[in-house]
């Protein structure tokens, strides 16, 4: 079994689940007392956020740089970066290390094509929504987004820092979100991508009539394949 590195804490609320979701997958397919060989940096998430919202990813980038290259010293075989955002700078954190990073967005992508979908739906921060890191990523494996309007995306961006990131799930934001979901069906989404990992916490496939593709349990999901090398 290979060592999976985790740069966790943003927020932790959502660091938690994946722990929980590989050390369950891998139980699942090894069975007995069977748990996942793992690593987890946790980052002090108010630092991070502090240089998203100053426009300073350069230096956010340097500290999950740092944190990576903490984890391949400890014995990492690969990294996962446990947030949709951040792979704004993945490039930069990258060059901090030799071993790979498991892209969360191309994770995505595999099981959006696997079910035929050619447009979707993206949640998530306003950076993630607005910014084209992750949007052209999908893109580039084929895959159309559309994105909420901009009152929208703030809302969504406020229910994820002010609630979900420090653990509060609210009735009323779920049934906003579901509001939301139902309108970016009516623009040709097909699917709906949890582009954050906390939105997981919110919203499940069972509020939606269609596809929901919750990137944090895909992203654990992968690193667990790569883990077992599992095709």
């Amino acid at each position: 079994m290979k060592m999976i590195g985790m740069i966790g804490g943003m927020s932790w609320e959502s660091s938690a689940e994946y722990y929980r979701i590989i050390n369950e997958m891998i139980n699942d397919q090894l069975g007995g007392l069977h748990s996942a060989k793992c690593l987890l940096y946790s980052v002090d998430f108010t630092e991070i956020e502090r240089y998203q919202s100053t426009g300073e990813w350069g230096r956010a980038a340097d500290v999950l740089g740092e944190a990576a290259s903490s984890l391949e010293k400890a014995g990492a075989d690969f990294i996962i970066l446990c947030t949709n955002t951040m792979h704004k700078v993945i490039d930069l954190i990258s060059e901090h290390i030799s071993i790979p990073v498991l892209h969360i967005a191309d994770a995505a992508a595999v099981h959006i094509r696997s079910q035929g979908i050619k447009s979707v739906g993206l949640l998530g921060t306003r950076y993630t929504m607005e910014q084209d890191f992750y949007k052209e990523r999908l893109r580039m494996n084929g895959i159309e987004v559309v994105v909420p309007d901009g009152k929208e995306r703030e809302k969504i961006n406020t229910i994820i820092f002010d609630e979900l990131c420090v653990g509060r799930i609210e009735g009323e934001s779920r049934e906003y979100m579901k509001d939301i979901i139902e309108s970016l069906q009516t623009k040709g989404a097909e699917g709906i991508v949890l582009g954050c990992t906390e939105i997981g916490l919110l919203i499940k496939e069972k509020d939606c009539n269609v596809p929901v593709f919750d990137t944090a349990l895909i992203h654990a999901e992968e690193a667990v394949k790569k883990a077992l090398q599992i095709d």
